[in-house]
């Protein structure tokens, strides 16, 4: 019996504990490999988040230097999507029919998820770990296979607002956004948090374009509209240009910025660090770059991560750290999914996360969900740039 015991054990067919090996693989799984894909804006109006792929990829070939996940290899499929809707559906459908990946995996942007979202869902490929914070994309029941890595920003509005009116006596709200599902979605968070008692409290709206060159014009009629509080919800390009653009016309609202676009290496250092003063924003993760982590060891570690692994991208750009925080839980998932590498199950174990800890996030962060409520983080920094760095203001809790 020993002998026969043995000898099924070297071969692999049973486990030192006598139970079955068994091992279940859905698309693009092999004994070696695991195939996952990811579309990006390498070019377009959003490039600047280009750096986050490039990051995400770099950490996937570190992990396979270090052996993959369980002996698996990572293979990462990332196409450039101009950051067009249009482009972003024909980028997933050939990840999915031609590349025949696992799952499509940490995508960045709003109208981008939007528009696979559904086709996605149809085919049962996981849409996994997006960095989109669009209220939609945490609708487990129309959208079961959709889960998002990115903090809510309705929440970030919520939050914003809730603080400016307990804050200044009689706040006097300007608002510039994105005009598409980005933008309204904080524009939704704002509004949501002031109700109809309050709504009279925004003075100004101003919308703009992706493809429009600038947002001068719209931040002269915010500025005239006497209102003391700003709130930027913008991406990089635009947002760097608001700060700077009210700087020039002399009004110093209590300014809020939405996370994605407050890097201070792709932000506030092109508006100008002294035109950046008291700027604040939702913080999820340490910035590199920040004095507060300068000997931090999770920050060096990153710098000597990216030195050797990303060498021509800037360790100090703040949507780099997304893209390796995001990396590192899309590994975890991955891991924890064990040799049952279907669809299926890694959906299951991306929805049933309890207190995962991840190399820069802030201290006291942890991420969990259920299968009830995809949503990973439960509240925010709220942190104010003093000119070199961010500094802590308040924890603001999600509802």
């Amino acid at each position: 019996m020993r002998a026969l015991i043995a000898a099924l054990l070297a071969a692999g067919l049973v486990t030192s504990t006598g139970h079955a090996q068994d091992k279940k693989y859905g698309p693009g799984v092999t004994d070696s490999e695991i195939k996952i894909g990811q579309s990006a804006p390498f070019s377009g109006p959003a490039s600047a988040f280009g750096i986050y792929s490039r990051v995400e990829g770099a950490y996937f070939n570190a992990l396979n230097e270090r052996g993959g996940i369980n002996g698996r290899k990572i293979r990462f499929i990332v196409l450039d999507n101009g950051f067009s809707p249009p482009k972003a559906l024909e980028a997933s459908r050939k990840l999915v029919e031609e590349d025949n990946v696992l799952a499509e995996v940490g995508t960045v942007g709003t109208p981008t998820n939007s528009a696979t979202q559904r086709y996605l869902n149809s085919k049962k490929v996981p849409q996994l770990l997006i960095s989109a914070g669009g209220s939609k994309f945490n609708d487990p029941k129309q959208y079961p296979w959709t889960v998002p890595f990115y903090p809510s920003f309705e929440t970030e509005a919520i939050g914003f607002a809730r603080y400016a009116m307990k804050t200044l006596p009689a706040p006097k709200i300007a608002v510039l956004y994105q005009s598409d599902d980005y933008g309204k979605d904080f524009l939704k968070g704002l509004k949501k948090a002031l109700g109809e008692a309050n709504a009279k409290l925004i003075v100004a709206e101003a919308s703009y374009e992706l493809t429009d060159p600038t947002v001068d014009s719209q931040i002269i009629s915010l500025a005239g509209s006497g209102a003391n509080v700003f709130m930027n919800f913008s991406t990089p390009k635009f947002a760097a240009q608001a700060i700077r653009k009210a700087n020039e016309l002399n009004w110093k609202p209590m300014q809020f910025i939405a996370s994605p676009g407050s890097s201070v290496q792709a932000v506030l250092k092109v508006a100008g660090f002294d035109k950046s003063v008291g700027v604040m924003t939702a913080q999820y993760f340490k910035e590199p770059g920040d004095p507060t982590w300068d000997k931090d060891q999770e920050m060096l570690d990153y710098f000597a991560f990216m030195k050797k692994y990303a060498p021509n991208e800037s360790a100090l750009d703040a949507i780099g750290v997304s893209g390796y925080v995001n990396a590192q839980m899309v590994e975890h998932v991955l891991k924890a999914a064990g040799n049952e590498l279907t669809r299926e199950n890694l959906l299951k174990k991306a929805t049933t996360l309890k207190d995962v800890t991840l190399s820069l996030l802030l201290p006291g962060i942890k991420l969990g969900n259920t299968p009830e409520d995809y949503r990973l983080y439960h509240g925010f920094q709220l942190s104010r740039f003093d000119g070199k760095g961010w500094g802590s203001v308040e924890y603001i809790k999600a509802e």
